[in-house]
Formats: structure tokens, C-alpha cells, sequence
């Protein structure tokens, strides 16, 4: 297993598209408008399929994503997200029933949350800047306290209980360990990895975490191990974020972690993720919700969209695209926009779309 798939030879991929609710369409034309771009430029060519998964279609017909649907999704070789979620859906349905049901069937069991500051961001740490704030959670994305395990006791009454399971595997939490050891080594920046539990309370499933990670270690003599408590780890990504390299983490904890990264890199308008199965299909998305109340005006930031889409071009191992779509967004955000906040960025989503056009296009042009 590694931290990435190999390119096909052919270099025809089959991708999954489903814009969801909110804004998810409009950041997701965007991300495509990229993708687009990079398929010119670098001689890549990926097969779009639409998918209408979420709110609206659950809406007129009572369906979220069936088991055969999920099937089909099988067949591509990796899916681009917008957002999920709808003001006139009950919480739960649709994140419970397409976004876990998606990571659990297709065995996505590595959420990738990178937390990188880019040039010209605005953070909430003084005195921080890129240099200090580049770092990578690896979070274990199929099990834990999300695999909805528990029961009421005596429930409505003033002796209720109510019981949530939090039910690790060896090998789950080997697996997702493992992935985290080879992407610190592939990464090859400080090859430091930080396991990220709570070992003094969680004294079953974090004692699971604790022993296999320091087993797997001793494969990887030229990673450097750490560790912190969930707690610690909150204070020191706020004070010291330069000591992280990669982190380690279980569902939950991961969860919690990966939004306060987000802030420290500037907001939800940058910060994309992957929803990984390294032998299988892989998901990403940006990781902000589908802010209905900015569909349509053309004011969301698509920019973390436009990072997943980066993202998925490196996972099945478009590499030279994935890193020219990164640095076309870094120009972006050290000479163009305000802002990352929606509204305030001095461009329309739209436009922020065609600047990262621009320059990927015109990054190739230079190269010739």
C-alpha cells in the first residue's frame, strides 16, 4: 500500500461528479473549469459523469443513495464532491445516509485533511506565517464513534441512558496507522508523525491506538514518532503549529482537529480534503457545508473545491497537474484576493475560477 495510486497508462480517467446542495454546484463548476484546464495542459483526459445525489432529488422522491448506486460509484476511478446538506432536510438524514454511507460501503478509511497557510492568507495566529502553518492529518474515516453503535436506556425518562459505541478494529486502526507511516515517509518533509489520542481516559479503544502505532514504528526506523493528547494537540496547533509534520488520529478526534486547522489556514474557503480507499475509490471535497444562504450570488469562495480537485489529480497520480493547480492557487491568493471570506474577496466565484484558469494554462505556456 502507499500514499498514492499509479497513473494510468492510458491516462482516461472516470470521475463521479455530485455538486450537492447549496453552493456545492457552483464551487464544483469551478473545480471542473480547473480540471478542464489542466486535461489541456497536461495531456490528461477525465470522463465526467453527474451524479444527482442530495438534498433536491431527496426531496421529490424520498431517496438518498441506494446500495446499487453505490455499486456503480465502484466503477470510477475516483469522485469530486461539492456539499451536502439542505435547509429543508433533517439534519442527519443526508450526511448519515450519503456521506457516511459512501465512506463506509466504499471503505473510504482514510479521511486526508491537509492544513497549509498559503501566501498572502490571512490567519488568526499572530505571528505565523507559511513556514510555520504545513501540516497533514490522517484521520481514521471508518470507524470509532460515527459507526452509529448504542442504544437508550429507559429513554424519555428521568433515568435515561443514553450509550455511544466507539468500536475500533486491529486492523482498522492498523491499516489507517500504517497509510499515516508511509505518507510521513513519502511527504519527506521533517518525517515526523504524531498519534493524536487520549490514552490517560480511552483506556480500551486509545490503548488499541497506542500499542499498534508503536509497533508499526518500529518498520519505519526513519520516522520520527510523537505524541500528544487530543487537548495538547488543540493548544499546540494554535501555539506552535510548526511542530507538526503529519498527524495521526482517530474519527472523532480527527473531526474536531481538522475544522480548527481550517481556521488556522485561513478558512473553510481553502481548506479541501480526501475521503480515501488506497486500493479503491477515493472521494474529495471541500470540507465547508453548503452555506445556502449564498447559492446563487456568485460570491463563495471555490477556491478549497478547486484544492480537492488538485488533490484528487494527485491521488491517481496526475502529479505534475496537481502541483501546478496548487501553485496557480497560491498566486491567487498572494496577488489577487482580499479576502477568503465569501463576498469579500474582490472577485465574483466565478472570476476567482478563471485566475486559476490563467495560470495554469498560462504556466504551461511559460514552460514551452
Amino acid at each position: 500500500m502507499t500514499a498514492q495510486t499509479v497513473k494510468k497508462a492510458d491516462r482516461n480517467y472516470k470521475i463521479a461528479v455530485i455538486g450537492g446542495d447549496g453552493t456545492g454546484p457552483e464551487v464544483v463548476k469551478e473545480a471542473l473549469k480547473v480540471l478542464a484546464a489542466a486535461q489541456k495542459a497536461y495531456g490528461f483526459k477525465l470522463e465526467l459523469t453527474e451524479k444527482d445525489f442530495g438534498g433536491e432529488r431527496y426531496l421529490k422522491t424520498g431517496k438518498v443513495i441506494s446500495d446499487e448506486e453505490v455499486q456503480e460509484l465502484r466503477k470510477y476511478d475516483a469522485i469530486l464532491l461539492g456539499a451536502v446538506g439542505h435547509p429543508d432536510v433533517k439534519p442527519g438524514i443526508l450526511e448519515k445516509g450519503l456521506l457516511l454511507k459512501i465512506r463506509f460501503d466504499l471503505k473510504q478509511y482514510i479521511n486526508l485533511r491537509p492544513v497549509k497557510l498559503y501566501p498572502g492568507v490571512w490567519t488568526p495566529l499572530r505571528d505565523k506565517g507559511p513556514e510555520d502553518i504545513d501540516f497533514v492529518v490522517v484521520r481514521e474515516n471508518n470507524e470509532g464513534l460515527y459507526v452509529g453503535e448504542g442504544e437508550f436506556i429507559d429513554k424519555g425518562t428521568k433515568d435515561e441512558i443514553a450509550l455511544q459505541v466507539s468500536r475500533n478494529t486491529r486492523a482498522g486502526v492498523e491499516r489507517c496507522i500504517r497509510y499515516a507511516f508511509e505518507y510521513t515517509r513519502k511527504r519527506n518533509k521533517r518525517k515526523k508523525l504524531t498519534l493524536c489520542a487520549k490514552t490517560n481516559v480511552l483506556t480500551y479503544a486509545h490503548d488499541l491506538w497506542w500499542r499498534v502505532f508503536n509497533e508499526v514504528a518500529k518498520e519505519y526506523p526513519d520516522v520520527t514518532t510523537d505524541y500528544a493528547h487530543v487537548d495538547a494537540t488543540c493548544m499546540w496547533m494554535v501555539k506552535n503549529p510548526e511542530w507538526f509534520d503529519v498527524i495521526v488520529t482517530d474519527n472523532m478526534f480527527g473531526d474536531i482537529i481538522t475544522d480548527l486547522g481550517a481556521m488556522i489556514q485561513g478558512g473553510m474557503g481553502i481548506a479541501a480534503g480526501g475521503n480515501l480507499n488506497p486500493e479503491g475509490v477515493s472521494m474529495f471535497e471541500p470540507i465547508g457545508g453548503s452555506a445556502p444562504k449564498y447559492t446563487g450570488k456568485n460570491v463563495i469562495n471555490p477556491l478549497a473545491a478547486i484544492c480537492a480537485g488538485a488533490m484528487m489529480l494527485e491521488q491517481i497520480g496526475e502529479t505534475q497537474a496537481a502541483a501546478a493547480i496548487e501553485k496557480a492557487v497560491m498566486d491567487v491568493t498572494q496577488n489577487k484576493l482580499k479576502s477568503l471570506a465569501a463576498g469579500k474577496m474582490g472577485y465574483g466565484t466565478t472570476e476567482v475560477g478563471d485566475l486559476v484558469v490563467e495560470r495554469v494554462s498560462g504556466a504551461v505556456a511559460v514552460a514551452r
